[in-house]
């Protein structure tokens, strides 16, 4: 079996009949940049399908217009913290929090790969698309800068961007809870026991708030500004725009955020750091790391020769694509999850922006590291970038998908 076919079993092997799930066990529901994500992967097979995955996350939308993080259309006993604990009382069951802005993005992508197919479909998805851009610009930004209220709300659940928010969160009085995620994957490449306390806390934290979005932005116990979905709801509003366009729409509105987001550019820049730098609203203080968030920078047209200099320094301490994290400070753990390893997925988003910002051979250099990466170890969730071991879950949703469009698009004839 070539490498396409296998990603191809992967994607239809994890779907669960109008949505795909990460991986079995380990992520049993729809996720949402992950479901964004597989929709692009699919649009490589079947055209249809990928405008269902869409269709089906934004079958969860709330009326706010966010768009949750988790939808849990069945039950599951093997995660935690399942609908129960969520509480968020919609339907179908969901988490109370979102995940960076990515589904407009692939729905534009998915768009150019048939464009006779998808019109009818994309402007049935639009006014859902625009009615979660706009609750992120009314619900999450401070200082112009996009914030999360959880980790999870990254996407990058415990990268060391984040220490200095969860240092000042009271896990104390948190209920008793069992993990299930180090049953599936070795404790070693998950978060530890000190931040999943953390990460509850907030979670009940915002239950017992009723999900108020504001409230949770004024008077919730994290709240910082991240350089990663700032830069991917920047990247997405452009496209968000050009989907606008095709379809004849006014895009006033849209047109109107992008001035206010490039001038948030400013609270997220950290110039004694010399890069973007996620940043603690409640205390004001950087976090002082180069995350992998900063370089979605080029996403958004944001670069700057300072980021380009950490970029080759970081890049170039390791060998298979962008580690979540800077390899020469002291937090890095090459195989622990957000703290180091390299995902495919985000080397995809990151090589994107050097397409759009003319660096066409770091594109072509990280689309070949990470096709090298999934030769070599499969359709692993990461990579230890330092030598390739395959690291988190199997089979992965994403990480077929990114082969399917761009990782294995370079590989010899067949997919390799």
């Amino acid at each position: 079996m070539t490498l396409d076919e296998r990603a191809r079993a992967i994607l239809t092997g994890n779907d669960r009949g109008g949505y795909t799930i990460p991986t079995a066990g380990l992520y049993p529901y729809q996720w949402n940049w992950d479901s964004a994500l597989a929709a692009w992967g699919f649009a490589t097979f079947d055209i249809d399908r990928a405008w269902m995955e869409l269709e089906t996350l934004f079958s969860g939308q709330w009326a706010s217009g966010m768009v949750p993080h988790i939808l849990f259309h069945a039950d599951d006993p093997g995660y935690f913290p399942g609908p129960d604990i969520w509480a968020s009382g919609t339907t179908p069951p969901s988490s109370g929090i979102t995940q960076p802005p990515v589904a407009a993005s692939m729905a534009r992508l998915v768009l150019e790969a048939d464009p006779e197919a998808g019109r009818s479909r994309i402007a049935a998805l639009y006014p859902r698309l625009l009615a979660w851009h706009r609750w992120f610009m009314a619900h999450r930004l401070r200082d112009g800068a996009v914030c999360v209220t959880h980790p999870w709300e990254s996407g990058r659940d415990n990268c060391p961007d984040w220490d200095i928010g969860m240092a000042g969160v009271d896990a104390s009085g948190v209920a008793p809870y069992t993990r299930r995620d180090t049953g599936h994957v070795d404790a070693s490449m998950r978060p530890v026991k000190s931040e999943y306390d953390r990460y509850v806390a907030i979670l009940e934290w915002g239950r017992g708030a009723g999900w108020d979005a504001d409230r949770i932005m004024a008077d919730g116990p994290f709240l910082m500004a991240d350089p990663g979905t700032h830069f991917l709801l920047m990247r997405a509003n452009e496209d968000l725009a050009a989907i606008a366009r095709a379809l004849g729409e006014d895009t006033a509105e849209i047109d109107a955020w992008a001035p206010i987001l490039r001038a948030g550019c400013k609270t997220i820049w950290n110039s004694d750091l010399g890069a973007y730098d996620a940043c603690d609203m409640r205390s004001g203080r950087f976090a002082g790391i180069v995350g992998s968030g900063a370089f979605l920078a080029y996403c958004a047209g944001a670069a700057r020769p300072e980021l380009d200099a950490h970029l080759t320094r970081i890049w170039d301490a390791v060998r298979y694509g962008i580690p979540s994290s800077d390899p020469q400070a002291a937090h890095f753990d090459a195989r622990r999850y957000w703290r180091g390893p390299s995902w495919p997925f985000l080397n995809a988003l990151i090589a994107r922006g050097f397409a759009l910002s003319g660096r066409p051979d770091w594109a072509e250099r990280l689309r070949a590291e990470t096709a090298d990466l999934i030769r070599q170890g499969g359709f692993n969730e990461y990579f230890d970038p330092t030598d390739g071991t395959p690291c988190g879950g199997k089979d992965f949703t994403w990480t077929a998908a990114i082969w399917l469009t761009w990782a294995g698009r370079g590989a010899a004839k067949g997919g390799g």
